[in-house]
């Protein structure tokens, strides 16, 4: 599908991912992503100026939105670029960094930088006009507990949506889904093995305010709770006869992750080793049938490897966006992939879900879970909101 879009070896970022009221629950996700990007890119003495366009996602509201992209391009110190912004609930990063790869591959620019964001704490509470209401009452939508409640069109919880594909098609108990969950965490642990030596080839730390004089460091992730099978397994399921509990999903985060999408050429110029060429090669989306989100991820997973022609066979890492654990069991189960193998070194399962970055950061570390494996094909894919899906095949050489 792309063959022109190429991404340097280092030339990315995630920030450490904090649960929500954390540490960077008093942070403007648009500001601390510029900033956290600007101190970046100054550690990699890599100019700004090298940018022509932003591609910018956040799915949630701040003060400014109106300005995202060109605002944030300006923070991170290339004021003179144009960008876009882009809000596809969980998929946005993959579908940003899509839309990066079809610029470069119609020549609409040459090096973009592509920056994700997402603050879930303090979500906005939004008043709505309701003229026909009684004495002109308000609609209050508070955009976080109430999107998570219910979806306008399936009519039902997140939640709902992932125990509506283990009811229809089967294969899947709780003490599946319990044994997958601590599997998990067994790999999230391998990332902290080492003094944190996987996590210390991406992780980029953010600066939060503490006071007017103090500044605080995220360095690593915060709130990520120590699981076991032996913990999960006395966890009742959230809804009655199904199979995930309150351990078997993840939770709201904060945090924002960067990548730069360039020319082949360019990305061996800004590679931190220029052994490795990383080469972003098809995107493939889907819409599952209504209220099924997390049967999404197989059609857009294979979207994807038809695109890039090859099979769910030759593909040596696969990441994904798994908000229920049920979603990696229903994708193994459905492409005959050993679900154990999947999410090497962490999931956002584990480390939290700060909406927009989620996808970024996995697709980064299945990028350098390819170069210690020594190359091979990855394939990123994740469920979103509205019973969507997205996937992204990369080749690490």
């Amino acid at each position: 599908m792309y063959s022109k879009a190429y991404v340097p070896y280092g030339g990315y970022y995630s920030t450490p991912f904090a649960r929500w009221q954390g540490s960077l629950q008093n942070e403007h996700s648009v500001e601390l992503a510029a900033a956290t990007a600007k101190r970046w890119l100054a550690s990699r003495e890599i100019d700004p100026q090298i940018f022509e366009y932003l591609n910018f996602g956040k799915t949630i509201g701040q003060l400014h939105t109106f300005y995202d992209a060109p605002w944030a391009a300006a923070l991170m110190g290339a004021p003179d670029i144009p960008g876009m912004s882009v809000s596809q609930a969980c998929s946005t990063s993959t579908t940003v960094i899509n839309n990066a790869a079809t610029g470069l591959e119609t020549g609409a620019y040459d090096t973009t930088f592509c920056l994700v964001t997402d603050r879930a704490s303090n979500g906005p509470f939004t008043l709505w006009p309701n003229p026909v209401g009684a004495g002109g009452e308000m609609i209050p939508e508070n955009w976080m507990m109430d999107n998570f409640a219910k979806d306008p069109w399936g009519g039902v919880a997140m939640v709902q949506t992932a125990e509506n594909v283990v009811r229809k098609y089967g294969g899947i108990t709780k003490e599946d889904v319990d044994r997958v969950t601590a599997r998990r965490y067994e790999q999230y642990n391998d990332a902290l093995a080492n003094d944190r030596e996987f996590q210390k080839r991406y992780m980029f730390p953010a600066e939060y305010k503490i006071s007017k004089k103090k500044v605080g460091v995220l360095d690593a992730d915060e709130g990520v709770t120590p699981t076991t099978y032996d913990t999960l397994a006395p966890l009742k399921p959230v809804i009655p006869g199904g199979v995930h509990s309150f351990g078997a999903q993840t939770h709201p985060a904060d945090g924002n992750c960067g990548l730069i999408v360039t020319t082949r050429d360019k990305a061996r110029e800004l590679s931190a080793d220029k052994n490795i060429e990383i080469q972003i090669l098809s995107y493939g989306y889907a819409r599952a049938e209504k209220a099924h989100m997390a049967a999404a991820v197989v059609p857009a997973s294979q979207m994807a490897l038809d695109k890039a022609g090859i099979s769910a066979k030759d593909v040596k890492a696969i990441k994904s966006h798994n908000p229920f654990t049920a979603n990696d069991l229903y994708m193994a189960n459905a492409m005959g992939l050993d679900v154990m193998n999947m999410n090497n070194y962490g999931c956002s399962l584990v480390y939290g879900h700060p909406q927009g970055p989620t996808a970024g950061r996995g697709i980064i570390e299945m990028i350098e879970e390819l170069a210690i494996r020594g190359g091979g094909y990855g394939l990123f894919t994740g469920c979103a909101a509205g019973d969507t899906g997205a996937a992204l095949v990369i080749k690490v050489s």
